[in-house]
């Protein structure tokens, strides 16, 4: 728990020691930044010390337009390119995810032979740091393809019915990252807090790919893994941070469990008992139970959209958020553009011209 070369205590203690030879009348400030400042020392923090503190959140959707803005000055942009619509589909993103975002769109454009960075670069550079690099190498399975395809449908069919939910941007089938698949949900806006109909309610989103796996494959796969492990934790929060059981009530149960350092104890004492952690344990069971029927019964009432979404997504490998919309008004998808633009524009072809020939009268020159 901390070997011989974990140096942070002695070098908070070294820093106060040097902080402490500063004399009122110097004129010294000690500027200092962190994004861990749950595990500084209180001695760092008292008056006197570091006694001005200035949380930096994340950028708005005003501040990340503006360091977008910062960023493509370094590069050619092409004047489709619209910093203010990048900005609202980038939540969360710091200022280095949108220095990274600029950096990947312009080597898109690079790849494709372009002098100018366009819309569609950044839209790629988008798809890549917010769902992982494609990874078109792996050879999967035509089963295993058409389980992955059925599972993202489940999360978007489920997505598309709730209320209170995030709206679906894009949903693939081409393995990204560690992930075989992505359905890939954009807020409307800046979110700050989140009420509890829409936990809920992405509870059940995340139920839709394993349900939808039972259903229609008649199997379960791992795949499913790691939407249980972001369900069981968002169920738990509800109940034991953010007191949002009708149950168990408006308290906290238990304690977070900190990082062994600077003194702290190895074992937090829990204030919660035994008798309470199993309601606890049955408060949580019974939250996921009821949003895995929730999400079993719209799938079941979308049998239809679900196998026409997972067939589009074998012939395509990914469907956008209009061609989703068409599906679930209970039509056809559009086609890709790429294939519009493929199919439907024809060929230009060079035609030769042919110059008609004069008769020359005898004697001229040739």
């Amino acid at each position: 728990m901390g070997g011989g070369n974990d140096e942070r205590e002695q070098t908070l203690n070294q820093l106060l020691v040097e902080m402490d030879g500063f004399e009122g009348g110097e004129g010294v400030i000690v500027i200092a930044a962190t994004n861990r400042p749950d595990v500084l020392d209180p001695a760092l923090l008292r008056p006197g010390r570091f006694d001005r503190q200035v949380h930096v959140p994340l950028p708005d959707i005003r501040g990340r337009e503006q360091i977008l803005l910062v960023h493509m000055r370094k590069v050619p942009i092409s004047k489709d390119v619209d910093a203010s619509v990048i900005g609202r589909g980038t939540p969360g993103f710091s200022g280095a995810d949108l220095a990274n975002l600029v950096n990947e769109a312009a080597l898109f454009a690079a790849r494709g032979g372009k002098k100018l960075v366009e819309m569609e670069d950044f839209e790629l550079a988008k798809d890549k740091v917010l769902m992982g690099a494609e990874r078109r190498s792996v050879v999967m399975p035509e089963e295993e393809r058409l389980n992955t395809a059925y599972h993202e449908s489940g999360h978007t069919v489920v997505a598309r019915v709730l209320e209170h939910t995030d709206p679906v941007h894009k949903v693939t089938i081409i393995p990204r990252g560690r992930a075989l698949g992505v359905t890939m949900q954009l807020p409307v806006e800046d979110r700050y807090s989140h009420n509890r109909e829409y936990l809920l309610a992405r509870i059940a989103v995340l139920m839709g790919g394993r349900i939808a796996e039972e259903v229609f494959m008649n199997q379960m796969t791992t795949g499913a893994s790691n939407d249980f492990e972001q369900a069981t934790n968002m169920a738990r929060n509800m109940v034991v941070r953010w007191g949002m059981s009708d149950t168990l009530g408006p308290r906290v149960y238990g304690q977070d469990d900190g990082e062994v350092f600077l003194g702290r104890d190895m074992t937090s004492n829990k204030n919660i008992s035994d008798s309470m952690a199993e309601k606890v344990d049955e408060e949580i069971n019974r939250i996921i139970d009821e949003e895995y029927k929730r999400a079993e019964k719209v799938i079941k009432k979308n049998k239809e959209k679900i196998e026409v979404m997972a067939k589009y997504l074998m012939d395509w490998e990914t469907l956008n958020a209009l061609q989703i919309e068409d599906i679930m008004n209970g039509g056809n998808p559009r086609p890709p553009e790429d294939s519009d633009s493929k199919s439907s524009k024809p060929k230009k072809t060079r035609k030769k011209k042919i110059k008609p020939q004069v008769d020359k009268p005898a004697g001229d020159p040739a």
